[in-house]
């Protein structure tokens, strides 16, 4: 028998670096940028946040530690790595007008490869027979959930029983699609995003929106890469064991039609997908389970042929996406 109870909550531990991940593409394409590179800043900003508590773990002790310090120190090298990434990226794209599909793939594979280096650097370091680091001190501080949930029954299982970092992917969601919707920011965002020329006859930065944009969002898809880390692995590091989610949190945003606040269902139901095969029945049967796991590339698959299918202008990209801004030209 299907357990719901105990499926929602994984789907939903499974979706939040997905919603991270997506929310910050989105704000990034609202600017215009199309930036291929958040699987490899998702990836440093979880590495930057294992470095951060590394080192914060071996200069304190576990019962000397302070909540602040335990999960302000991560977060802090998670933001500062990630945006350094967005930077970079801008500083290609923007002010040297680099390719952007070129320049994206190029920031994803020196993303993973700069974590698997320091990944690998900090295994070495602590002599570990298993090829991983465990930072179980300052897991449990980001996995620490609201003290009243057990008991309320099934309801505080499927609502309540979730690390900070988990509600704070839906605030931040729902904070950009207001943003965007509601306030003189978000009107120029997306107006340098649909048509840069008349942005900027209009007397709106273009090249500080997109810094803007880009560099926020590498920010909050580095907040998934350290979620993962800390709450979904329970603080373990492995090299390579991120997987494909920042590719799945990029087809999210065509998925969601570029709406932060649509991305919230939208991962709770590829997160879902990504671990169906576990609750399915299959036996004995190994090949029913590779079909059942690849449910959510199928899906992504035909979100794109839906996608564009699409003839409202309303649910389209922004005009400008993965366009360089040469003023010369206006």
């Amino acid at each position: 028998m299907f357990d719901l109870v105990s499926f929602i909550p994984r789907a939903v531990a499974q979706s939040i670096p997905l919603l991270y991940g997506a929310t910050g593409e989105i704000l990034t394409e609202k600017s215009g940028n199309l930036n291929l590179g958040i699987p490899g800043i998702m990836y440093v900003g979880g590495i930057c946040g294992v470095i951060g508590a590394f080192l914060h773990e071996q200069a304190v002790p576990a019962d000397e530690m302070t909540a602040l310090s335990a999960i302000g120190i991560p977060m802090l090298a998670s933001l500062i790595g990630s945006l350094l990434m967005g930077l970079l990226y801008c500083f290609l794209t923007v002010t040297l007008r680099a390719n952007q599909n070129v320049t994206g793939l190029a920031i994803t594979t020196f993303g993973v490869g700069f974590g698997n280096f320091f990944g690998g650097s900090l295994i070495k370091l602590t002599d570990s027979d298993v090829p991983s680091i465990a930072l179980s001190a300052t897991s449990n501080y980001f996995r620490q959930a609201l003290p009243f949930a057990d008991g309320l029954g099934w309801f505080g299982r499927i609502f309540l029983s979730y690390g900070f970092l988990a509600y704070l992917a839906i605030i931040i969601a729902l904070a950009s699609a207001y943003v965007l919707k509601h306030t003189r920011v978000g009107l120029h965002l997306r107006a340098v995003g649909e048509n840069p020329a008349t942005a900027d006859a209009a007397g709106i930065n273009i090249a500080k929106y997109k810094y803007m944009a880009t560099c926020l969002g590498s920010m909050i898809a580095g907040l998934g890469g350290l979620y993962y880390v800390m709450d979904y692995a329970c603080g373990v590091w492995s090299n390579d064991a991120f997987g494909d989610r920042g590719w799945l949190a990029i087809a999210l945003v065509i998925f969601t039609i570029w709406k932060p606040n649509m991305a919230i269902p939208a991962s709770i139901l590829f997160g879902g997908l990504y671990i169906l095969y576990l609750y399915l029945p299959t036996g004995m049967n190994l090949s029913i389970k590779e079909l059942y796991k690849m449910l959510p590339y199928i899906v992504t698959i035909i979100v794109l042929v839906i996608t564009s299918m699409r003839n409202k202008r309303e649910n389209q990209p922004p005009e400008s996406l993965g366009l360089p801004y040469f003023r010369e030209e206006r």
